[in-house]
């Protein structure tokens, strides 16, 4: 149909033209209120990014000379985090003299991936970087708390 001819038609109907797909061949037109097309294109967008979801990372920093105490704390934080759906990224600090004892690091971050396993799973396996050793825990899919799926 003509150009001309869409807008008599549109103008009878006291409604607009609407160009809907300006890359089809040839462009596809529709008779609609424009008002209302530009609202419910806008809901949709609204709808679309509250279903998406963002990655967010949380940092827990251990030493190896870590109490045990400390540590349960530390590791029921990751819990937590995991458990809302959060990654959770270990960083473990050496300081001084304490790079000798590296695998003393990689025990207590291995002990942390096992005890919390049921909620996560290791995403990165420790890494050394200098003095910090880190490793990545995602959550499992399944674990994610009712609350994490309404953020």
């Amino acid at each position: 149909m003509s150009i001309d001819d869409a807008l008599k038609i549109a103008r009878e109907s006291d409604l607009d033209l609407v160009e809907v797909a300006p890359d089809a061949e040839p462009s596809v037109c529709r008779i609609i209120d424009y008002g209302r097309f530009k609202y419910q294109r806008e809901r949709r967008a609204r709808g679309s990014k509250q279903r998406q979801r963002s990655t967010i990372i949380k940092e827990i920093k251990l030493r190896p000379k870590i109490g045990e105490h400390d540590y349960q704390v530390k590791k029921r934080h990751a819990q937590e985090f995991l458990t809302k759906g959060d990654k959770v990224k270990i960083t473990l600090i050496f300081r001084g003299r304490e790079m000798e004892h590296a695998d003393l690091g990689r025990r207590i971050l291995k002990r942390l991936a096992q005890e919390i396993g049921e909620v996560s799973m290791v995403e990165r396996e420790p890494r050394s970087e200098g003095r910090v050793v880190t490793m990545v825990l995602a959550p499992k899919r399944g674990y994610e708390s009712i609350n994490s799926r309404a953020r």
